[in-house]
């Protein structure tokens, strides 16, 4: 590809994290029987007027602050008008000429490792679709689709880039990058597999020395970034391969199919002026004053690079520890809420980005906050650090409370955990240690200094896992010396 320039746009449909959609009081929830989060207003029926929710207002604005954009006082929305079966209107409500935010940016690595900043045009709000039900394992092969319009009307906002992208890697860095700003302002679950995050890459390709940029493809609704880094990888071979056979590139919409590696081609691309936008006249315009704005603002949680900077300057965290929190923010939240009641930073962020981690990544359910008390978790610590308890019961301690809502103490009770740090009890068990064991003492005796593990770990059998080892290698070694 050294010989043509790549420019890529990227649009990302973020659904906001509301309790019920934009204009109704239907529920926002994922699961549910098809048809059931329904009522007149988000099917559009004739006689309904829509009462716009002001939460999805704030959360568009806290996502422009987030993404470094000028947040509009005064906004408005309009009606985008096309038919298709998912969309029970045949309009759509959105914002055309004035959106609620715009002149943004986010900082990305490029190919090279480098910063690179790219560029947001617009973040506007609208209503989402609903959805097609295909009876085959995709449209093309379907013989017939059902609508589903629970998603219908659920808060969106778009999220629109400038082509200032010039590879996939570029475009793969952008899109986890602003997953992750959505994630820790809480404006959306970010979901990729449940489409409340979704990407359309606009992509062309021109040759080296030509100003004019190529014919623009959109590829619709991809639910990985794995996914739009092959689909961009994919295209850029094809446009590439139509330039050198003398094929004009169409302006068209493709849609990508993940198991064939490929693109294909769907419909024609719509301008502007084909979907007829007229302002919305049942909704008033969206006036933020300054008491709104200073509230929304006030909302603000801390975002990444700030978290960043306070673990690693304040906390004394490594880069790596803090950035494996950062990028996992039901781990970033739940050291945070460890360190308020256990306040060594490196020991919190060992437990929770080892064992922790470890347990959250061996099941097949998605945590969205870490399921463990940070309380009760603390506590755990500090009998750790007195003494009362092991690392290796600790650990067992732990993953019995992962799975149930049993306190450690209980816990260590049952099973019987308490730390022998009683010098009268440990005593007799290395005495009767040392008398069972005459080679491994005499090794330890002839200089061989590892043969006092040996003896550690046959005390530590003795006492079923109950003594302090620190304890027992103390007495072992002033007995054996």
């Amino acid at each position: 590809m050294s010989q043509y320039l790549t420019t890529i746009g990227l649009e990302f449909h973020a659904e906001l994290k509301t309790k019920t959609k934009i204009f109704c009081s239907c529920p926002t929830d994922f699961a549910g029987d098809a048809n059931t989060h329904i009522c007149p207003v988000c099917l559009g029926l004739p006689g309904v007027l829509p009462v716009l929710n002001r939460h999805a207002v704030e959360l568009a604005a806290k996502a422009g602050m987030a993404l470094n954009c000028e947040v509009s006082k005064f906004s408005k929305f309009d009606r985008k008008n096309y038919f298709y079966p998912d969309l029970p209107k045949g309009y759509q409500v959105t914002q055309y000429p004035l959106p609620i935010c715009r002149n943004g940016w986010l900082m990305v690595k490029d190919e090279d490792g480098n910063d690179k900043k790219i560029r947001i045009n617009r973040i506007h709000m609208e209503e989402d679709a609903g959805k097609l039900v295909h009876s085959g394992s995709n449209i093309s092969d379907s013989s017939y689709s059902l609508p589903d319009y629970n998603r219908a009307a659920v808060p969106l906002i778009e999220i629109v880039t400038e082509p200032d992208m010039s590879s996939a890697e570029e475009a793969k860095n952008f899109g986890e990058t602003l997953r992750l700003m959505l994630a820790y302002a809480d404006i959306s679950d970010v979901k990729m597999e449940q489409g409340s995050l979704r990407c359309d890459v606009n992509i062309s390709i021109r040759p080296q020395g030509q100003d004019e940029l190529g014919v623009k493809v959109e590829i619709k609704n991809l639910n990985s970034f794995r996914a739009v880094y092959r689909a961009i990888v994919y295209e850029e071979m094809r446009q590439k391969s139509l330039i050198d056979n003398g094929i004009p590139i169409v302006q068209e919409t493709r849609l990508w199919d993940d198991a064939a590696g490929e693109t294909r081609p769907m419909r024609s691309k719509e301008d502007a002026h084909d979907y007829r936008y007229f302002p919305e006249p049942d909704l008033p315009p969206i006036i933020i004053d300054d008491q709104w704005m200073a509230e929304i603002a006030a909302s603000m949680p801390e975002m990444p690079d700030a978290k960043r900077k306070r673990l690693t300057e304040e906390l004394g965290l490594s880069d790596y520890d803090a950035g494996q929190l950062i990028a996992n923010p039901p781990l970033a939240h739940f050291f945070d809420a460890l360190y308020a009641e256990y306040p060594e930073a490196k020991i919190a962020a060992n437990w929770i980005l080892g064992d922790i981690a470890k347990l959250m990544n061996s099941t097949e359910k998605e945590y969205n906050v870490v399921p463990l008390s940070a309380s009760e978790l603390a506590f755990l610590l500090k009998e750790i650090k007195k003494g009362s308890i092991n690392n290796n019961s600790a650990k067992t301690v732990l993953e019995e409370m992962f799975d149930s809502d049993k306190k450690a103490a209980d816990i260590i009770a049952e099973h019987g955990f308490s730390q022998i740090s009683d010098t009268s009890v440990l005593d007799s068990a290395v005495a009767k240690i040392i008398e069972a064991n005459p080679k491994p003492v005499a090794d330890y005796k002839a200089g061989k200094q590892a043969a006092i593990g040996f003896l550690v770990g046959q005390v530590m059998k003795e006492t079923k896992g109950q003594a302090n080892p620190g304890m027992v290698k103390e007495l072992l070694e002033k007995a054996l010396n």
